[in-house]
């Protein structure tokens, strides 16, 4: 063993072949490597390599380096226990509504540009909603892709008692009583324009359009819907669906107002999935201008004014700001919306190896947490819930 220290010293020196371990043995020959380990470390120093200048760091009483903080946060991080202990944000399936996408024929149609996602039968739409209670999932909310022939320029099909949304939401509340069913107020999946309202000379009419949404949440609080959920951005809808809802006795029946949603480029696939691509022009004349912050907090005071009971914010990611100043201007519960868009993206990047799915979704999912959401609406619903259940997060 000394016979090595020597080696190093030597070489570490630059001295050259060390002496025979007969030579140097006893206590002063020890001080003499010693003294040349000094000097190597001086002639070091002197040749421009980096080192610590004096009075940086203390030394504590052991001798090891100290830094006089006693404010350390990483000993809330020492541990995963202590880290969970301390954890700000939570997020489990409870927080979830999951969007079930439905259509009238028997068998289900995948949907190319969300990969995971496909058009249900009402049949296996009631199964899939099985599948994911079984993780804790307990809302949901559906989207019907509506046959061409069905679609004209007031949506009528929107209120059929008949029609495909309030058979489905009879056979979710069948299927699970204790689950909470949502459903979307709009025109657009019932326009042969593509549009959330009814087109005259190419513009969007506000005020007739609310009366056919009227319709449309009478018809789905007949059908059992516990929660109703605006999403076409005209002007003064909450209120007008609250008075339809309270007049014809549905006063628990809720509202999820779409309070700040914009006029997104990351709706592609959630319009592939529906067939609900504008037949002209766009949507920014009653969606909100993305440019837009400080506008979310006058349509949110007009929501909570009128009677919501949820403020929404759409999409979420790129709008977590939003999401914070919701949060911070209201009492009532916030919901986000993480849209087609960012779950595709999300899909793709894995489907590459570009990113790890199931850590990069939590993640994003709790993103939505940490800036205010108590809700969020998510593909990822039953994917994410069964990920928290195996990862004994719950």
């Amino acid at each position: 063993m000394f016979s090595s220290l020597v080696t190093c010293a030597y070489s570490y020196a630059g001295i050259g072949s060390a002496p025979s371990i007969l030579s140097m043995s006893g206590p002063a020959s020890r001080a003499s490597v010693a003294s040349v380990v000094a000097t190597a470390e001086l002639e070091r120093l002197g040749s421009g390599i980096a080192s610590v200048p004096d009075g940086v760091l203390a030394r504590n009483v052991h001798g090891a380096p100290w830094v006089e903080q006693r404010a350390r946060p990483r000993r809330n991080r020492k541990s995963a226990a202590v880290r969970k202990m301390v954890r700000e944000t939570i997020l489990t399936p409870a927080n979830f509504i999951y969007p079930l996408f439905i259509h009238e024929d028997d068998s289900n149609t995948p949907i190319a540009s969300m990969p995971g996602c496909e058009r249900h039968s009402l049949q296996s739409m009631v199964a899939e909603a099985k599948d994911a209670w079984q993780y804790g999932v307990r809302s949901f909310i559906v989207f019907p892709k509506v046959p061409d022939h069905l679609k004209t320029n007031r949506g009528e099909e929107a209120y059929n008692p008949d029609g495909i949304v309030p058979r489905a939401v009879r056979m979710l509340k069948e299927a699970l009583p204790d689950s909470v069913v949502c459903t979307d107020v709009a025109l657009d999946p019932y326009s042969s324009m593509g549009h959330d309202g009814i087109v005259e000379d190419g513009k969007i009419l506000n005020d007739a359009t609310i009366e056919q949404l009227c319709k449309q949440v009478i018809c789905q609080a007949r059908a059992g819907s516990d929660v109703v959920a605006p999403s076409d951005m005209m002007d003064g809808r909450v209120g007008a669906c609250r008075d339809a809802l309270d007049a014809e006795g549905f006063t628990d029946v809720s509202i999820l107002a779409y309070t700040a949603k914009y006029a997104s480029a990351y709706y592609g696939p959630f319009r592939d999935a529906l067939d609900s691509h504008p037949g002209f022009g766009d949507k920014k004349t009653y969606q909100q201008d993305p440019a837009n912050g400080r506008e979310a907090y006058i349509e949110a005071a007009l929501d909570e004014l009128e009677g919501a009971d949820i403020l929404l914010v759409k999409p979420g990611l790129p709008y977590l700001d939003v999401i914070l100043r919701l949060r911070q201007a209201t009492n009532l519960p916030v919901a986000a919306y993480h849209v087609s868009g960012e779950y595709s993206m999300l899909k793709a990047a894995a489907e590459r190896g570009w990113l790890d799915e199931r850590a990069v979704a939590l993640e994003t999912l709790l993103s939505f947490r940490r800036a205010g959401a108590d809700i969020i609406l998510t593909y990822y619903a039953k994917q994410a819930a069964k990920w928290l259940v195996e990862d004994g997060l719950l």
